[in-house]
């Protein structure tokens, strides 16, 4: 009987290891394809080889698996250092980067906002003022606006809006427009996150990167001066098409059962202390991040502070737990592998080779009119959420290239970045494009359905588009952004 069972247990472990190696196949053979490719590359160092097989072993797990991309960024920095591409002091520099503490501690301020009920007060408060279904769509598409310079997480400011999201589906009954609140909210978010340079983790690292390759940088002011109105423009533009393509005229005038939606509201007629402990503190913040020429202190420093006095002892609005609770560890892991993976492709010298191959490939895009250059960058941007659904993987993988692509046309790299940049914001095809949209598509009320994000995404695609060829060739070009 024993050798029966130990035989037995031998097929389960055989079975399980068949079906892993055909699950990965295609994981396995990308990644040995890129190997030997790599390897054999002609007037390459051995660092810059290394760099690249690690950019490019993390691309494909990226790609191709389940895997956490937090796990598979630092699994493949640490196969680049033991393999001697680089020292190991390149991974715990990346985490005393300064993009990794302004995360922090704006997650910290994210954290507050929410636990302190600030954040859906301010966009509870705007609902006594709509009439009718088409006003309160209008008035949601204002109020998530301002999310963005707090919340740099598309998904966290999901979270914060899903209490009013219940509260006004309980509220409002109708199916369809319950669906069309599931599309607005989500949709908004993601095209407002342009706005500001703290709307998405994705904006800190693009910079970082322009800083190592470009040697350039974009501030806080100048970043909301490009991205704020067109952040505006894209969320009024979207949540019109929403209310047209899922809403009558008759159910956009319904009037609103105003007693009904006092439920919605916060209940607390006068603001909270911590409340507005909180929204001093946003001040601060927000006046030290828009003066940062005059006293000197890096966005990174003043979110900091912020954070600290958000959370100290007796003083602050909420304790210090409850902050780092708020705070996105797997993110803030994935920002370090992912900067420690782009400087080691600048020290070994990998970018100047990607750099040299890319003038070979796009030689012919040289006496290309401006146009089809902005063109391609538009189109390449706009479509990139459809094979890599990670935001933050996509300015890992793709803003080099663009950054290179400038340098080889002698295009500005400040215009190059922050156009890629708009479009890899878009994400709005597939529910999987977007942890915010799976937050409102996974709901425990009948939300919307792919089809339905889908339908949106084809008239959306074409008006994001039109849109920033509309911005680039006024508002843009007017305020400096020019290729």
């Amino acid at each position: 009987m024993m050798p029966r069972v130990m035989r037995t247990e031998q097929q389960i472990v055989g079975s399980k290891r068949k079906r892993w190696i055909k699950e990965h196949t295609l994981t396995i053979v990308l990644t040995g394809a890129a190997a030997v490719f790599i390897m054999l590359l002609p007037s390459l160092s051995y660092e810059g080889r290394v760099s690249l097989f690690a950019l490019a072993f993390a691309t494909v797990l990226w790609t191709t698996t389940n895997i956490n991309a937090a796990f598979s960024a630092l699994l493949s920095v640490v196969v680049l250092i033991l393999l001697r591409g680089a020292s190991q002091e390149l991974l715990f520099d990346s985490l005393a980067s300064d993009i990794v503490w302004l995360m922090i501690g704006t997650f910290i301020l994210g954290g507050a906002m929410q636990i302190t009920g600030l954040a859906q007060r301010m966009s509870a408060s705007v609902l006594k003022r709509a009439k009718t279904v088409e006003g309160l769509l209008w008035l949601l598409t204002a109020v998530l606006q301002p999310l963005a310079l707090f919340i740099p997480s598309t998904s966290g400011r999901a979270a914060v809006t899903i209490p009013l999201f219940h509260g006004l589906s309980d509220t409002l009954k109708d199916k369809r427009i319950v669906k069309a609140l599931a599309l607005l909210i989500p949709t908004v978010i993601l095209v407002s996150t342009i706005s500001t340079l703290i709307g998405a983790g994705s904006h800190l690292i693009a910079v970082d990167l322009l800083g190592q390759i470009a040697g350039e940088h974009i501030s806080f002011l100048q970043w909301m001066v490009w991205g704020l109105p067109f952040g505006i423009a894209a969320s009024f533009g979207s949540g019109f098409m929403v209310m047209r393509l899922f809403l009558n005229r008759e159910l956009l005038r319904q009037r609103l059962n105003e007693k009904s939606l006092a439920s919605v509201e916060s209940r607390r007629l006068s603001i909270s202390r911590d409340e507005l402990f909180t929204l001093v503190i946003i001040g601060f913040m927000v006046v030290g991040w828009l003066t940062e020429s005059l006293h000197g202190l890096d966005i990174a420093m003043v979110t900091m502070v912020g954070a600290l006095l958000l959370t100290m002892p007796k003083v602050g609005a909420i304790s210090w737990k409850d902050g780092l609770k708020h705070v996105s560890w797997n993110l803030i892991l994935f920002v370090g592998a992912a900067l420690a993976l782009g400087k080691a492709l600048t020290e070994s010298g990998a970018s100047e080779w990607i750099k040299d191959s890319l003038f070979k490939v796009t030689g012919s895009l040289g006496d290309a009119s401006m146009f089809i250059v902005l063109l391609v960058i538009i189109l390449l941007s706009l479509t990139s959420h459809l094979y890599m659904t990670s935001h933050t993987t996509r300015a890992v993988v793709l803003v080099p290239p663009f950054l290179y692509l400038a340098s080889v046309l002698e295009l500005n790299p400040t215009a190059v970045l922050f156009l890629a940049t708009v479009g890899m914001d878009y994400c709005l095809t597939f529910p999987v494009s977007s942890k915010a949209l799976l937050m409102f598509q996974e709901m425990d009320v009948e939300t919307f359905q792919p089809k339905d994000l889908l339908r949106l995404s084809g008239l959306l695609g074409l008006f994001h588009v039109l849109l920033i060829l509309v911005f680039y060739y006024t508002y843009w070009q007017w305020t400096g952004l020019s290729l």
